[in-house]
């Protein structure tokens, strides 16, 4: 079975160094306010899928090891099966999103800069963990600064659908931001996502 032709990403790698180096090389440029355009970042995907849905949830959690949660209601990362017949998730985590990288700049985040996608996040993030979880099942993938680690594997369902990203930003990033300022710019994501800090 063939992988999905790309529309927002390229199917046929797990991961594009150059792209997560040149993202980790200008951290000023890609995530100008730092760890809060990571968020914005996320929030942004999870509002995609509420547009898709015509509405939707997401859940900001701030951890106390410095990491942020950001979990949707959505219909999960798309899936596709490989050749050899194993699951692959659509790489949006560490290849470049053709809308933002190969295309004029997007509408700006709620913080004023272009949006580039997911793999800056990855690429400016320590590690991140992408849970997935869809109606034909549930998978987990771990990264670090935006290259997957181990496989990617499946996880019990619970019987919902959406997907959870959690992240710890890269030491020195900057752009402190608090449960307060994210609801501020949280409002300006999306007339139909509701976003809970």
């Amino acid at each position: 079975m063939p992988l999905p032709e790309p529309t927002t990403h390229d199917w046929s790698r797990d991961h594009d160094p150059e792209h997560l180096r040149l993202i980790r090389e200008h951290p000023d440029r890609y995530a100008p306010t730092g760890r809060c355009h990571l968020i914005l970042e996320v929030l942004a995907y999870a509002a995609d899928e509420a547009e898709h849905q015509g509405s939707g949830r997401a859940v900001v959690e701030f951890h106390l090891d410095g990491s942020v949660s950001v979990a949707d209601d959505g219909r999960g990362t798309q899936m596709a099966v490989g050749a050899d017949g194993r699951p692959v998730r659509k790489p949006v985590m560490a290849t470049k999103d053709l809308r933002y990288f190969d295309s004029p700049p997007a509408t700006p985040l709620p913080d004023g800069h272009p949006r580039y996608g997911m793999s800056v996040v990855a690429a400016l993030s320590e590690w991140l963990v992408h849970t997935n979880r869809r109606a034909e099942g549930a998978w987990t993938q771990r990264y670090r600064h935006g290259v997957p680690v181990g496989e990617l594997v499946a996880v019990p369902s619970d019987g919902t659908t959406g997907t959870t990203v959690r992240f710890l930003p890269a030491a020195g990033l900057g752009g402190e931001v608090s449960p307060e300022s994210v609801r501020r710019f949280a409002e300006r994501v999306s007339r139909v996502l509701v976003v809970e800090v």
